[in-house]
């Protein structure tokens, strides 16, 4: 299958997608790993994404989509991939669209987990981070720390980061109504969507994907 997989932030989406691509025997292809992959390798197109991000500005779409090419053409995607965070807006839906059709194929489904807002930043900002360790990670509510704001593993202090903020979760809510939420509707017009209540254990919710990817596939 030929899936991507769209949904707000804090809707789980790395993790269903690893989930999802291992279940389906599909590569997931997640645009941080390919600006990691690019800017690791040294590639053509990591070192101009790199310029821009050293910059603070935007990488440009055409970077983006580039990478993402790269990325499809190697054999492991032939038969299928499941895309997380790519396409990010219109234009890079359109340049998808281009790339599959050029090769004969298409896209078989849009995968949208349902958050509500107030479930997002409920989930985002109640992340604390030991700030001697970054890889150990706390939820106030789903994942308490033993000592509340000290680190079950080392003992270290636990923060909010500032990514984690309730402003900062708002302005990326905002980011995405504004940018990502249009190419829902693009795929609905072309009956690709699929949304599922992202709500419940994450197995719970990695089910509920495929019953739902499963019956569109029928």
């Amino acid at each position: 299958m030929r899936i991507v997989l769209v949904g707000p932030p804090g809707a789980g989406k790395g993790t269903q997608a690893a989930y999802l691509a291992e279940k389906l025997s599909i590569p997931h292809i997640s645009t941080g790993d390919l600006f990691r992959a690019n800017i690791s390798q040294g590639t053509s197109l990591g070192k101009q994404a790199q310029e821009y991000m050293r910059a603070g500005q935007l990488v440009p779409d055409e970077v983006t989509i580039g990478m993402a090419e790269d990325r499809l053409d190697q054999p492991d995607a032939e038969q299928g991939f499941l895309l997380d965070g790519f396409p990010r807006n219109q234009i890079q839906a359109e340049a998808l669209d281009a790339y599959l059709a050029e090769r004969g194929v298409s896209l078989d489904a849009v995968l949208d987990l349902e958050v509500p807002e107030s479930e997002v930043i409920k989930r985002i900002a109640g992340r604390r981070t030991c700030r001697n360790d970054s890889s150990h990670t706390f939820h106030v509510e789903y994942k308490p720390s033993k000592v509340p704001g000290v680190c079950d593993t080392c003992g270290g202090e636990l923060y909010q980061r500032e990514d984690d903020s309730e402003e900062t979760v708002r302005k990326r809510l905002e980011v995405y109504h504004r940018e990502t939420e249009p190419i829902i509707d693009y795929y609905k017009a072309k009956g690709l969507v699929v949304t599922i209540s992202a709500l419940g254990k994450v197995a719970e919710v990695t089910q509920r994907a495929m019953d739902a990817l499963a019956a569109k596939a029928a």
